[in-house]
């Protein structure tokens, strides 16, 4: 790594560099568009009255928030408690140095440490660099579910 990274938990003051990567990682995925999440509401999210989200940073003294991984509770009818990762995002110039994994594995050491009974994640299937990490690691990818949203608009509607 051509930067020293220290990986620490999130904090409030954090948000504004957390949102810029969320809104490369939306370049990234082919939908620069689809962010309509702001600083404002992930403060409300993430440190209001019931906060539903933590978060990961990787922090570089040259260069400040350099990647994220954000996760948060959800229960499985079957396991009990699972934590679910939202994303890893890693600033472009920086990936491919080791700094995704290190963030991955706060948050599974997260996982272990607070007896949650599964981690799960989403990887879309032509991120590449990605399914061969977590092929590296024993995870297992499934491909027997399908993945289903409404939308704002579609709750509204429904």
């Amino acid at each position: 790594m051509s930067t020293s990274i220290n990986i620490r938990k999130g904090t409030e003051a954090d948000l504004p560099g957390v949102h810029a990567l969320i809104v490369e990682l939306a370049v990234y995925e082919k939908a620069p568009d689809e962010v309509t999440n702001t600083i404002e509401d992930m403060r409300r999210d993430g440190f209001g009255e019931n906060p539903i989200y933590e978060f990961f940073v990787a922090d570089s003294p040259e260069e400040g928030i350099v990647g994220i991984a954000l996760y948060y509770t959800a229960y499985s009818t079957w396991k009990g408690k699972m934590l679910f990762l939202e994303d890893i995002v890693v600033t472009e110039r920086l990936r491919r140095q080791g700094i995704g994994r290190l963030l991955f594995y706060a948050v599974a050491k997260a996982a272990k440490e607070e007896n949650y009974k599964r981690m799960k994640w989403q990887v879309l299937d032509w991120n590449e660099p990605a399914i061969n990490f977590y092929r590296s690691i024993g995870a297992n990818l499934d491909a027997e579910w399908v993945n289903c949203n409404l939308s704002q608009e579609e709750l509204q509607r429904f």
